[in-house]
């Protein structure tokens, strides 16, 4: 859990707790009115527990302050949004995920993008993306619309010709060595990412595999300066502090400082997919030579 979901739930106990003693309760009396357990009060204020909606309503009621319910509730829900398992997310399917990005990209000036293992999914080829969709499924057994989801993946890209959108991407040389599919989708993949370094509101950095540590990374998207996602196994953190998202973007800067832009990148990105072919090249060599080969081989780092 981030701090900015503490923070929140820390400003909201405050909130609570002066309703309380406006009040004229105790901790324990306002358990005792409610039916709780006596420490949960504490919990709530102290923020080491996200109230439901009905814990708002029973402490409003029970402090004679039936008028913040709403206000207090809408607080609640937000610091939920902050912090959403996938399980919640990927409920109904992909497409609804990758519809509510193409929204939330579409209100953004400078998008920031580091992604260490994978491609940005904003610039995948339909074939990479339905891929890594497919995966995404299987692993958290969603409903199955993968068709659906990589439509809605590929409108998303529309925004890289639109609009005065700007876009910088920092990928680190691992995600052009991740086989997503096989080696021909890679080939795709790849190719792709040539063209898109040539366009003129989007900057793609490489860094290096020889890399020194210089800060803690995972993978994050900054829109402007008012949010930043960031993707763990479990669940998606949305980040709306401001002196966390100021640490996102000195972390930014660090990635950018070793990442290698223009020709030298393209140089990296070209080495990945000649490798790419070459081992394609194999592979129907072999299969012609009558070796039983049918399966694009794992190109490994």
């Amino acid at each position: 859990m981030t701090s900015s979901v503490h923070q929140a739930r820390e400003a909201l106990g405050h909130r609570l707790r002066d309703l309380r003693k406006d009040a004229g309760l105790t901790g324990r009396g306002l358990a005792v009115l409610a039916g709780w357990d006596s420490s949960k009060v504490s919990k709530i204020e102290y923020g080491k527990q996200t109230p439901s909606d009905d814990d708002i309503r029973d402490w409003c009621h029970h402090t004679g302050a039936d008028n913040h319910i709403p206000d207090l509730i809408a607080t609640v829900r937000h610091i939920e949004a902050m912090y959403v398992e996938w399980r919640r997310t990927l409920g109904s399917g992909t497409r609804r995920r990758q519809n509510a990005s193409r929204t939330l990209e579409g209100k953004t000036q400078l998008m920031r993008w580091y992604e260490p293992v994978l491609i940005p999914g904003i610039l995948h080829t339909a074939e990479y993306a339905k891929a890594v969709l497919r995966r995404i499924i299987d692993f958290y057994d969603i409903p199955d619309d993968l068709d659906a989801g990589v439509s809605e993946r590929m409108e998303r890209q529309q925004i890289l010709y639109r609009g005065n959108h700007r876009f910088h991407f920092n990928i680190a040389h691992q995600a052009l060595l991740t086989t997503v599919g096989d080696t021909g989708i890679m080939i795709g993949q790849l190719d792709r990412l040539l063209a898109v370094m040539s366009l003129p509101r989007v900057v793609v950095g490489i860094i290096p595999a020889h890399a020194d540590y210089r800060v803690p990374t995972n993978q994050f998207i900054m829109y402007d300066n008012r949010l930043v996602h960031v993707e763990t196994v479990s669940a998606e953190l949305a980040i709306n502090q401001p002196r966390e998202i100021a640490l996102y973007a000195k972390t930014f800067s660090e990635l950018t400082a070793q990442a290698v832009i223009g020709p030298a990148a393209r140089d990296l990105v070209t080495a990945a997919l000649n490798q790419r072919r070459e081992a394609s090249l194999k592979v129907v060599a072999r299969s012609r030579a009558g070796e039983g080969v049918d399966t694009f081989p794992r190109v490994q780092p």
